[in-house]
């Protein structure tokens, strides 16, 4: 029996019931549906097709300027928003379709119902802490090579769980900050879970969002809030987001990427898989910033990857 990785066929709600924030909810209920032949939509995807780039190196006109990391973690920013957890089948009934996330940045991939709903993984004498595999170059993983964390497609190739291991090592280090400033133990995951997710919220807010869809955007989004979403009890996640516009990303990654100054290029599919413990020869401890794509000479580390490496930036040491 193969992993279903996070898909489940009893999470579902009654087609009738009120929209809530585990809620995937159209934004535009009133556009018409796209209607189209399957088979037509089955020639889009086959080998050959209109979407397949092939199996040809890319070359430098294709590649941009922004780092290369920005799209993995805009897919760890989808995985802490999103987990649609029903059945794989065509043609769903959205009022059915539930959000296994709160729709809101609080890292809850990463962290699940915290030390009390999910004690497997915090460590048993700091349970403020979260744990990691026994070097702290991988994740957490069973006896098989599955990665115990909040979110499993968080393992879903190398890139991905290399990112939630440094959230982990990020969160490790806030839990050892706030303990040196006199934070009371009862208070101390807490402490340290909402300091990392300002941090990342911020990041989300000021880098990821500006390069996303521009600063000009943004900061009108600030000044005057949000034109079209506008939800009138709870929020929810908008299909129109969830399953269209915010899959952009996937037409952003690369054939290869070289992972670290040490490491040959190498293919996110099939070298770079994840659902198995990371080899060290692709891994090299303190330098996933020099991550990018296979064929590009230098990429400038953001603030992002430093969050990534919850290294200098993130603790000063003064």
């Amino acid at each position: 029996m193969e992993h279903t990785h996070c898909l489940s066929p009893a999470r579902t709600r009654e087609a009738d019931a009120a929209v809530t924030s585990s809620s995937y909810a159209r934004l535009c209920p009133d556009l018409p549906a796209l209607t189209a032949d399957d088979a037509f939509l089955y020639a889009l995807g086959r080998a050959g097709g209109l979407c397949d780039c092939g199996d040809v190196e890319d070359d430098e006109a294709s590649l941009g300027t922004e780092a290369a990391g920005w799209p993995f973690f805009g897919q760890f920013v989808a995985h802490d928003l999103t987990a649609d957890r029903s059945a794989l089948q065509s043609h769903v009934d959205p009022a059915r379709l539930r959000n296994a996330r709160s729709p809101q940045l609080n890292l809850e991939c990463l962290y699940g119902d915290g030390p009390v709903g999910h004690p497997y993984l915090f460590q048993r004498t700091d349970p403020a802490k979260l744990l990691s595999g026994a070097d702290g170059q991988d994740v957490l993983r069973n006896g098989e090579g599955t990665a115990i964390i909040g979110d499993p497609r968080n393992d879903s190739h190398v890139l991905m769980s290399q990112m939630h291991l440094a959230f982990v090592h990020a969160h490790n280090r806030f839990v050892d900050r706030v303990r040196s400033e006199g934070t009371p133990e009862s208070d101390v995951f807490e402490s340290a879970a909402r300091e990392l997710r300002w941090h990342y919220q911020t990041v989300v807010l000021r880098e990821f969002l500006p390069n996303l869809v521009g600063a000009d955007l943004v900061q009108s989004l600030l000044d005057t809030g949000p034109i079209f979403y506008r939800p009138a009890h709870e929020p929810f996640i908008p299909l129109e987001f969830a399953d269209a516009a915010y899959r952009y990303g996937h037409s952003q990654i690369r054939h290869s990427y070289t992972l670290n100054s040490t490491s040959a290029p190498a293919a996110i599919f099939p070298d770079l898989i994840g659902f198995r413990p990371v080899s060290r020869i692709i891994v090299s401890t303190g330098r996933a910033c020099s991550m990018r794509p296979a064929n590009r000479q230098r990429l400038v580390p953001t603030r992002l990857m430093a969050v990534w490496l919850a290294r200098s930036s993130l603790f000063p040491s003064q």
